[in-house]
Order: C-alpha cells, then sequence, then structure tokens
C-alpha cells in the first residue's frame, strides 16, 4: 500500500471535495487538468506547476467546514445551494441573485418564513458571503498544511474566491495581489462548471464576459488559445480521468507516499468529514481509536491495526454528500431522507477504491454500518461475508454514536451504550469485538473525565467523542 505516490492518493480523495460542493465526482480532477495545461501555456515553471497541481485538486479542502453556517443561513440543503453559486455571478444584484436566492433559502417553509429569511438574506448578504469564504478558506490552507504542502499551494487555497478587479473575498486582494495558483484555480474551477453544464462554447463566452472583473485577462487569452487549438477539453470526459491526472505531476517532482505522509492525509481527510456538521466532531478519529482499541485487544498484528486506524479515519467520507439538512435534523428522518443516509456508506467504498492499494481498506470502510444478520447498508452483508476489521469497525462506530451527543438528545453513560450495545449482539453486532471494547473500557473507567463541549478521553488512547450524530 505504501508504494503509492501522493497524487495517487490526493486525487482520489478529491472525488470528496466534490460531493460536499455539490459537484459531480471528478470535477476537482478537471479543474486539475484544465489548470495544468493553462500553467503550461503561460509558462510557469516546474517548481510552480509542481505545487499548482496539488493547489488544483485540494482546492475545495475547506468546502465542509462552512456547511453547517451556510444551511442555518439559507435554511435549506447547503449543498444544492453550493452547486448552483458556482454558475450564479453572485457579485452583482439583479434578476440572477434574486433568482438564486429564491430558489435556495428556506425552501420547503411558509410563505411568511421564506418571506422573512429572503429578507435576512438579502440584508446580510455581504456580510455572510465574506464569512463564509473566510471559514472555508482558512481551514482549506490550514488542510493544506496539515498533508504536508508549502505556503504556496496553502496560499493559493486561502485566495481562491478572490477576484481580480477587487471585489472577491476573503481579503478583496486586487490583480497581481492575488496568488497565481488562486488565479488559475478559479477561471478552471468555472470553465469545468459551465463545460459541464453548458457546453464548451458557453464556458469560453461565460470567463471572456468575466475577464479583468473576475479573471486576469492574460489567462482567459491562453485558455481560449489552447481551445482554438483544441487542446483545453481534451480528454476531461475520459472514462480514465484519475489516470491521466495522475500523469500530470510533473514527473521531476513526483512525491512518494511515506507511511507517515498517508497518516497525515488520512487525518486531515478525517477533518474534513468531521468539520461538515458540529454533531460530527471527531467522530472519525474517535471510530480510529476504538476500533484499533479493539483490534490490540484481540491482539491483531501492527499491519491489521494500520489498516483498521486507517479505515476508521476514512470511513465517513461519503457523508460529506449527506446535506446538514439531515445531519442537523432535530427530528426522525422521513423515508426519503433515510434513504440518502443509507447511501453514504457506497460513497465512502465509490471513493476510496480509487485509491491504488486501498482495495481492502475500502471493503472495511464501505462495512461500517452492515450487521451480521444482513440487516445493515448499503449492501446488506451477512455474518459469513465480514470479516474480523469490518466487524471491528462496526462496533466502534456504533460506539461512538451512542457515546456521543446528537441534535435530538445527549450523550449517553457509558454503561448504558455498553448496555445497548449487548443487545444487538451476537446477531447484529459481533460478541468478541464488542467484549473486547468493554475489556478496554473497563480497564479505562478510573481515568475517564468528561468536559462540556469536548471529547472524553480515555488515558488507553481510546477516544470517545461527544458530538457525533448517530447513522
Amino acid at each position: 500500500m505504501e508504494n503509492i505516490r501522493v497524487s495517487e492518493l490526493v486525487a482520489a480523495l478529491s472525488y470528496a471535495l466534490d460531493l460536499t460542493e455539490g459537484q459531480p465526482m471528478g470535477h476537482s480532477a478537471r479543474v486539475c487538468m484544465l489548470g495544468m495545461r493553462v500553467a503550461a501555456e503561460i509558462g510557469m515553471t516546474l517548481e510552480e506547476r509542481a505545487g499548482l497541481y496539488y493547489a488544483l485538486l485540494i482546492k475545495d479542502a475547506g468546502c465542509s467546514s462552512n456547511a453547517s453556517r451556510l444551511f442555518h443561513i439559507v435554511a435549506a440543503d447547503e449543498i444544492r445551494a453550493k452547486r448552483d453559486v458556482k454558475t450564479t455571478d453572485w457579485t452583482r444584484v439583479g434578476f440572477e441573485s434574486v433568482r438564486y436566492a429564491v430558489a435556495h433559502v428556506a425552501t420547503g417553509k411558509p410563505f411568511v418564513e421564506r418571506v422573512a429569511a429572503l429578507a435576512r438574506v438579502a440584508a446580510n448578504r455581504n456580510t455572510d458571503s465574506c464569512e463564509l469564504v473566510k471559514i472555508r478558506c482558512e481551514r482549506g490552507a490550514s488542510i493544506a498544511r496539515r498533508m504536508g504542502f508549502g505556503k504556496a499551494v496553502a496560499d493559493g487555497i486561502y485566495s481562491l474566491d478572490e477576484q481580480w478587479n477587487g471585489s472577491g473575498y476573503p481579503d478583496h486582494l486586487r490583480g497581481g495581489e492575488i496568488p497565481l495558483f488562486s488565479r488559475i484555480a478559479l477561471l478552471c474551477q468555472t470553465l469545468e462548471v459551465f463545460w459541464r453544464e453548458h457546453g464548451a462554447d458557453r464556458a469560453l463566452e461565460v470567463i471572456e464576459l468575466r475577464a479583468g472583473r473576475w479573471f486576469e485577462p492574460e489567462l482567459v487569452r491562453a485558455a481560449a488559445s489552447l481551445a482554438e487549438r483544441d487542446l483545453l477539453w481534451e480528454g476531461l470526459d475520459s472514462p480514465k480521468l484519475l489516470e491521466s491526472v495522475w500523469e500530470l505531476e510533473p514527473e521531476e517532482k513526483r512525491l512518494p507516499l511515506t507511511r507517515a505522509r498517508m497518516d497525515d492525509i488520512c487525518l486531515a481527510f478525517a477533518e474534513v468529514v468531521d468539520a461538515k456538521s458540529p454533531f460530527t466532531y471527531r467522530h472519525s478519529n474517535g471510530v480510529a481509536e476504538a476500533a484499533v482499541a479493539i483490534g490490540q485487544t484481540l491482539g491483531m498484528a501492527d499491519d491489521d491495526l494500520r489498516l483498521l486506524r486507517r479505515a476508521g479515519l476514512l470511513h465517513d467520507i461519503g457523508k460529506l454528500s449527506v446535506p446538514n439538512t439531515i445531519l442537523e435534523k432535530p427530528a426522525k428522518l422521513d423515508a426519503e431522507e433515510w434513504a440518502i443516509v443509507k447511501r453514504h456508506p457506497y460513497y465512502s467504498w465509490e471513493i476510496l477504491r480509487r485509491v491504488p492499494g486501498f482495495g481492502k481498506l475500502s471493503e472495511v470502510a464501505a462495512s461500517h454500518h452492515e450487521r451480521l444478520d444482513g440487516k445493515g447498508y448499503f449492501r446488506s452483508l451477512e455474518g459469513a461475508q465480514l470479516d474480523v476489521p469490518s466487524r471491528i469497525l462496526a462496533v466502534a462506530d456504533v460506539f461512538d454514536a451512542l457515546a456521543a451527543k446528537r441534535p435530538y438528545r445527549d450523550a449517553l453513560p457509558l454503561d448504558t451504550v455498553l448496555e445497548m450495545m449487548r443487545k444487538d449482539a451476537p446477531h447484529a453486532l459481533d460478541a468478541e469485538c464488542l467484549e473486547a471494547l468493554a475489556t478496554t473500557m473497563n480497564r479505562s473507567l478510573g481515568h475517564l473525565s468528561v468536559s462540556a463541549g469536548e471529547s472524553a478521553v480515555l488515558e488507553s488512547g481510546l477516544t470517545v467523542s461527544t458530538t457525533q450524530k448517530c447513522f
């Protein structure tokens, strides 16, 4: 698993970032293809192109961190709102921005509530927009640094929403003040979305209309020149998109994936997942640590423990597809909402299996809601189809969920959690794995301390998240 490149891991995981932005999986990869072509056209150095490559792939690393805030502002599905804003000229007040607000603010609410919400959004438009972008930019830059990328990559992500004429956010940078990585990323992000939604001609028309306002004119000319020579759009719709993107990393600057770097990237993406809702704070870490604790008690080998930890950190990466209207709903989910929730392990599997060497890990991670009696999801696997790591992760996930606060109830006492879980063993949850967890907990009960709004940390190294919603 270690004999792969950083580019192969990050490019595949970028598919998760696409989900939370409401884009089809592959959006960031296509933006990377476009951006690297523009970079070559304007004569960027090898060093610059190596950094740009990663800035383009993880441009949306901070996108989950403002999801909850946006949900509370629009009082509706924030993923749809994020999706459609990319085809809206939100910097100008007019028919286009009004239509966007009507389509996305307080949808489904009574008329009076909708009118009040629309008035509130209009009054706070600039303040809220700046706040949302700042949250996203700061977290995105932080995630890039956690992955081990340098200042140029972090700065490129931080200033993604700045615009050439100074009307962007968060710092209203103008012209050459904006990092080149950011200028290219914004241009190519817009090109990709309009190309996919409306075709190549419309995409070029939009960037030419916004040249000098959103985009640097020289970059617009470079993109137009590539298009005239049939070099801009080539391969964007290829079924081997990822393989093409992997090859775009400058050969002389290709980064090997060390064990430590892989762990850093897994931790960073766990942060991305858990940042989406206040009810998932540290959930991925909690599941990973619980799973490792169970595995240690069962005497598993170091390689198996390492796989468990990484699977735990990444198991919920598909949950980025679930809107916060569901994640933060304080009442029972309806059938349609529940169907959306039950798809998230599928997305985890679909994303993780794209990483070379992650075949086993993707199966384990995607099985965290499966049950021995076949009543789990998303594949309704039964006991004989679930190996020990999959059984461990299922137990760890339930444990962390029950020991955490939800929108509709407080965290449960640990004794209550174990009692509830034992009612599901051995028919649904693996009894041996559950008792291994109980053994770990019993060794640590004397050292447990919980403070409001924080995680309960056991001296054994097991962390129990107190803010994750259960599913």
